[in-house]
Parts: structure tokens; C-alpha cells; sequence
């Protein structure tokens, strides 16, 4: 099983790399993958000195293309496919029926991944990316409980990988709409759910309040620790209360059926959160891959150590964890 670990920069993909990624994820500063926030990604001078570090020690680098063109900006996507061809990436990760036949038809040696934004939950539509593109490992939305992924997996034609931590989404992955109601940019177009030109910080007699679009988000007292304002996880008046209505801040942590994910043929274990810090990516990578080795070398005595999730808990959002879908007792 590859740990796949996020780099939102280079000093992200180092930290991934010194800390047992088998293989990172990244993407160009433009629109053409669903991380487009100022101050992150790769430009075509780091973007050389990315590869050659992280193949100097192994490690594969992924390049994710995984938002939706639209006619007038078709062409930054193909060029961006044509880049990543002739720079050495191990892999495209693309969602975009377009995308995907452009580059299985123009550049037939590039390796593709269907990105989690394809929104693939079955089989069949793998089969189908398969059949038409050629895709040869698949991400899964965040959407499905563990024995559906297990299905999927018995009856894929290629590779399964599966998000192990970092931030859930409420939304089957590439359909979401809620930022494009309150900052005018689609997540699946723009490249980033909460554009940083509509986010506001603003400071308070009695708290840190943080607004979306205008609209009011959340507000935190003096030690509550401020999360990215997005729409989903902000708190709103419904019913005659106020909460979080929505999605409580919480993150996915699969530490606990990781031997099962393993036993299942899980290819990849994917660490979401490009957004984040180098120093996250070096907590979660080092944790996840002392546990996925302890996994792999005894997966029927597999117990996550107490130290790992408390390690965990401390980066996750709203210092919460949870399974999320993949936990459905009542299945």
C-alpha cells in the first residue's frame, strides 16, 4: 500500500519526502487543479527542482489537473496536460471527461488517475474510464461506507485508492455548489472552494469573526483555534439554534480500519490537504507510515497506537476525528 501525501510547495513535498511518502501530490499555480489558493502549487522552475528531488529518493510525483474547463479556457488545460507530459510526472490525476481524452489520445505514454473530483462510486463507471481513457488507478469520493469500497474494489478493472485523513467534504466531490453562492467562483471550475479575494478576517471587541462572500462564517473567542472559513462548516441559525448546520469541522481518520483496507487490495492511502502546512504534512505523513508498515507487517494484531491519534486529533480540523461515511453500522 503507497502513502500518497500532499505538497502544496516545495517545502511541503520535502517534508513528505523525509517522512516516507511513496508518492506526492501537486498542482500548477492556475485554475487547472482544485487547490488554486494564492501562495500555493508550482511554477515550471520549482516544479523541475520538485520532481528531481522527490525521484532522487524514490518517491513518484503525481500531478493533479482535476478541475472542469470551460470553453474559454480550454486551452490551459491542454496545456497544462502537455507540461505535465514533457516534465517527467509519474501520473496525471484528471476528472474531466475533455481532459482525460486529450491527454489518453495525445499523450498515450502518460500514465491517468481519475481524481476523486470524477465522482466515481461503482464499478462501472471505472470500467468505463478504463475502457475510454485508459485510467489505470482510481480515487474514491468520501461518500462510500467500507463494504461498498470493498465491492468497488473486488469488481474494479484498475487500482483503488482511498482518502486516510485530512478534511471531509459534505458534497459528493466535483459537485459542489454552496461557495459558488457566496464568493461567485465554482469550486469545480476555480480551483478553490473558498476564493482567498472573498475571504475576510475581522477583528472584533469580543471575538475573531470570519466571513465568506459578506456572509458570516463563524466567530472565535481568544483561544479558540480559527479554521479557513468555507460554507459548509460554518455555523448558521436553523430551527432557533445556532451550530454548525451543515458539517461539524472534523477530519477523516481511517487509522482504525486500516488493516481492513489492506486486506480489501487498497492500492493507496491519499493524506488530503495541500492547504496545509509543511509541518502537517511532516506529522501526518511520519505517523501514517510508521502505522501502515506496523499494518502491513501484522495486520491481524493491528492496534493504532495512542500516540498516533493524539498526533492526529492535534492537526485535524476542530480537533475532531472520525470515520465518516466509511462507519455505517446500520448497513
Amino acid at each position: 500500500m503507497e502513502l500518497v501525501c500532499p505538497a502544496g510547495n516545495l517545502p511541503s513535498l520535502k517534508a513528505a519526502v523525509e517522512n516516507g511518502a511513496n508518492a506526492v501530490y501537486m498542482g500548477f499555480r492556475d485554475a487547472t487543479n482544485a487547490r488554486h489558493f494564492p501562495g500555493l502549487n508550482f511554477n515550471e522552475s520549482n516544479t523541475a527542482k520538485a520532481i528531481e528531488l522527490a525521484h532522487s529518493r524514490g518517491v513518484k510525483v503525481l500531478l493533479a489537473v482535476n478541475t472542469y474547463p470551460q470553453p474559454h479556457n480550454w486551452g490551459d488545460w491542454q496545456t497544462a496536460v502537455d507540461r505535465a507530459a514533457g516534465m517527467g510526472f509519474d501520473a496525471l490525476i484528471a476528472a474531466d471527461l475533455g481532459v482525460l481524452d486529450y491527454a489518453a489520445n495525445r499523450h498515450p505514454q502518460l500514465p491517468l488517475h481519475l481524481s476523486v473530483q470524477g465522482s466515481a462510486t461503482n464499478y462501472e463507471a471505472l470500467r468505463f474510464y478504463h475502457k475510454n481513457f485508459g485510467i489505470r488507478r482510481a480515487v474514491l469520493p468520501r461518500v462510500l461506507s467500507l463494504s461498498q469500497v470493498r465491492h468497488v474494489v473486488e469488481n474494479s478493472p484498475v487500482e483503488i485508492e482511498v482518502f486516510g485523513f485530512g478534511s471531509l467534504c459534505v458534497m459528493v466531490e466535483g459537485r459542489c455548489l454552496l461557495s459558488s453562492f457566496a464568493a461567485g467562483q465554482s469550486p469545480n471550475t476555480f480551483g478553490a472552494c473558498s476564493p482567498a479575494e472573498s475571504v475576510e478576517w475581522r477583528e472584533t471587541p469580543n471575538a475573531l469573526e470570519t466571513r465568506l462572500g459578506g456572509i458570516l462564517i463563524e466567530r472565535y473567542g481568544k483561544t479558540d483555534r480559527a479554521g479557513y472559513p468555507t460554507i459548509c462548516k460554518g455555523r448558521f441559525e436553523a430551527g432557533g439554534h445556532t451550530y454548525h448546520a451543515i458539517e461539524d469541522p472534523t477530519s477523516l481518520n481511517t487509522l482504525g480500519v486500516l488493516p481492513d483496507l489492506i486486506k480489501m487490495g487498497i492500492a493507496a492511502i491519499k493524506i488530503e490537504g495541500r492547504q496545509r502546512s509543511p509541518a502537517y504534512v511532516a506529522e501526518v505523513a511520519r505517523v501514517w507510515r510508521q502505522a501502515i508498515d506496523a499494518a502491513t507487517r501484522d495486520p491481524d494484531h493491528f492496534n493504532p497506537k495512542g500516540e498516533w491519534n493524539a498526533a492526529l486529533a492535534k492537526v485535524s480540523e476542530g480537533a475532531q476525528t472520525t470515520l465518516g461515511a466509511l462507519h455505517r453500522p446500520w448497513q
